[in-house]
């Protein structure tokens, strides 16, 4: 309970009693019994002094693209009867990499009070804040006391978003997406198709009654479906082919790709050289799994990449493909992701270039890497980021659609 000050003044207390008994000088003995006064009298204060004070920890909000802006509001509410001395509030971050530090005025019994403070959301990732604590100490500071007053809270930061244009939608052999005719449902649709006649075992709710008055028989109304592309986003993340600076390049790319896919309302598929693969979905839930996956993904030293493409080559799959990958994927590398062209009617490559990561003035003065035919290639590289270089990959993409 002791602070290092007052673990200081208490081995002086110590020094003092054995020069007095050596030296035979009752001043120092004096001085012994008043530094060992003052750290029983702290040691007292701050044990009858015990706090008990809640504290409401609200993120707003808990979830935010990186260099977002989130701040942590806290409440502090004195449930004892009598009023608190000045507490010092500590809130960890990151498992105490940071920490947030404030004091907070006395309160009287009952009364609360309000403190903020902004969160660090440079980097993605999911991070603990918390818990809390509020310390308590003497007015000379020789012993204090920590309470904690509040558990973990998760902040989850996104990879940075860049505002980009979808993959263009795609036409062709692709079953399940690139038709622009709408299909007859049973089912509930968004959209009126067309009406016809009852057969046994429709849905009676689809019994169009106005219709079913005027002809005198039963008519079942049919909908359409909404059209739906498919859209599937290869990120590379084998350590081989990145740095650190590298793979936060690319995974915000391959985040901003899927934001732009799903403001088209396509289904997509979020596939990654480390064996992990979100199937062909829409909607918020799947949208958010994705997200919470680019928010912690890293590098791995398992190269799957050969599987990857051979499940990404079998049948079923389709649409347009976006890859995410490095300046240094070899040639077969990219030869291999090449050969999907048989399979997807679209497929633009993301290519990091090493200028894009490397302050070398050596490096920014070697060509561009020579790749395989792709129906677009996106460079990113010192002087172009990542939403130029890909406006000049897909613009001539959709021109020819």
């Amino acid at each position: 309970m002791l602070t290092r000050r007052g673990w200081g003044l208490a081995l002086s207390s110590i020094a003092f009693l054995v020069a007095g008994r050596l030296f035979g000088l009752p001043e120092l003995f004096v001085l012994a019994a008043v530094a060992a006064a003052l750290c029983a009298a702290a040691v007292g204060y701050v044990y009858f002094r015990g706090v008990d004070v809640t504290v409401d920890r609200q993120l707003h909000p808990p979830r935010v693209f990186a260099g977002g802006n989130s701040r942590v509001e806290l409440e502090l509410h004195n449930r004892s009867s009598r009023r608190t001395p000045v507490l010092t509030v500590r809130d960890p971050f990151d498992g105490g990499a940071r920490w947030a530090r404030f004091l907070s005025a006395p309160l009287g019994p009952g009364a609360r009070s309000r403190a903020a403070y902004r969160l660090p959301t440079e980097r993605r990732g999911i991070y603990d804040v918390g818990p809390m604590h509020v310390g308590v100490a003497d007015p000379f500071g020789l012993a204090g006391a920590r309470f904690q007053v509040a558990g973990v809270s998760q902040l989850t930061i996104y990879p940075h978003i860049d505002v980009v244009h979808p993959l263009p939608s795609t036409q062709g052999h692709d079953p399940h997406s690139g038709t622009q005719n709408p299909t007859a449902l049973i089912g509930p649709g968004e959209d009126f198709y067309a009406l016809r006649p009852y057969e046994l075992g429709d849905d009676t709710r689809r019994v169009h009654w106005p219709s079913t008055a005027r002809v005198d028989d039963l008519m079942i109304r049919q909908d359409e479906m909404p059209w739906q592309t498919r859209s599937t986003i290869l990120l590379d993340v084998r350590a081989e082919v990145h740095t650190d600076a590298s793979l936060e390049i690319a995974v915000s790319a391959a985040a901003s790709i899927h934001d732009a896919t799903r403001r088209q309302r396509a289904l997509l598929r979020m596939v990654t050289t480390a064996g992990s693969d979100s199937g062909y979905a829409a909607g918020h839930a799947h949208d958010q799994a994705i997200l919470e996956h680019l928010a912690t993904v890293g590098t791995t030293r398992v190269n799957r990449l050969a599987g990857v493409a051979a499940s990404l080559r079998r049948a079923g799959n389709g649409g347009s493909l976006a890859i995410v990958t490095t300046a240094e994927a070899s040639d077969a590398d990219l030869d291999a992701l090449a050969e999907l062209r048989g399979r997807y009617s679209l497929i633009v490559l993301v290519l990091v270039e090493r200028s894009a990561y490397t302050r070398s003035a050596y490096v920014k003065r070697l060509p561009d890497r020579p790749v395989p035919i792709f129906t677009g290639v996106a460079r990113i590289t010192a002087e172009q980021g990542f939403p130029s270089a890909w406006r000049s990959a897909i613009t001539p993409v959709g021109s020819r659609q």
